[in-house]
């Protein structure tokens, strides 16, 4: 099977924020058994579909258990509770300054989409792709990858639990998949995650049918999209989908990857 390594789309404290958002936990509040947990199973998936760590998410997840140690220690004596620091209290104001930082950039990249509307300038390819195969009135919010990646999670725990006497190899590649999922395109301007993989009879089946997404992502061919935060995904073509221009672009990143190193 053909193998793909991605980047992650996001670091260490963007999962933290999403964890917290999707838990509706308060920031200065954070419980961190349940996001440690919630934390760690989403690094599981991530190398379930063997994409790339980065060492920041390895040293967050040694930062929680710190923090979690920290606070099943004894409580100070009373005379000495004026001077105790509650050990969240640097990553609370680590993740604030962070969050600081994300909202103003979202803000100047909103700027630039109502500046685009009045000062000419080169024609971006991408956006008018965007714009032609997915309205954006339909789509307002990019899903992350942690988005995606909750729905797989959701997925993988939906699929039947079969318990096999005889191991047998299933193969299926992620040409396959990517041809599955063009299919399913025929016809539509979007499609449903939970559609697509609806039909999928084993669970080796959806981990490489998730990668084929993911590729399809990093090559610029698919977006993900919601309709409102943490709510259901969408697959937006930017592009003619089409094989042989999957291979192509494919081809063309690994040699340029190639030539880079």
């Amino acid at each position: 099977m053909y193998q793909i390594k991605l980047p992650v789309f996001e670091g260490p404290f963007d999962l933290l924020l999403f964890l917290i958002r999707k838990n509706e936990i308060d920031i200065y509040d954070i419980p961190i058994a349940q996001i440690t947990r919630e934390y760690l199973e989403y690094l599981e998936l991530m190398q379930l579909l063997d994409l790339e760590i980065a060492g920041e998410f390895i040293e967050m997840v040694a930062t929680l258990i710190l923090i979690k140690t920290r606070m099943l220690l004894p409580n100070p004596p009373e005379e000495s509770l004026e001077e105790f620091e509650d050990p969240r209290l640097k990553l609370t104001l680590q993740l604030l300054e962070y969050r600081r930082f994300k909202e103003s950039a979202e803000h100047l990249e909103d700027l630039e989409s109502v500046r685009r509307q009045y000062f000419p300038r080169r024609v971006n390819m991408k956006q008018v792709l965007r714009e032609k195969f997915a309205p954006e009135e339909e789509f307002i919010i990019d899903a992350t990858l942690f988005d995606l990646l909750t729905s797989f999670k959701r997925a993988l725990d939906n699929m039947p639990k079969i318990t096999m006497h005889h191991v047998h190899p299933v193969r299926v590649t992620i040409e396959e998949q990517v041809n599955f999922i063009f299919h399913h395109f025929q016809g539509k301007s979007f499609l449903f995650f939970h559609e697509l993989i609806g039909e999928l009879p084993e669970k080796i089946h959806l981990v490489v049918t998730f990668m084929a997404i993911l590729d399809l992502m990093r090559l610029n061919l698919v977006s993900a999209r919601q309709q409102e935060p943490f709510g259901e995904i969408r697959l937006v073509p930017l592009s003619e989908l089409s094989f042989s221009h999957y291979l192509s672009l494919r081809e063309s990143l690994e040699v340029d990857a190639a030539v880079k190193s």
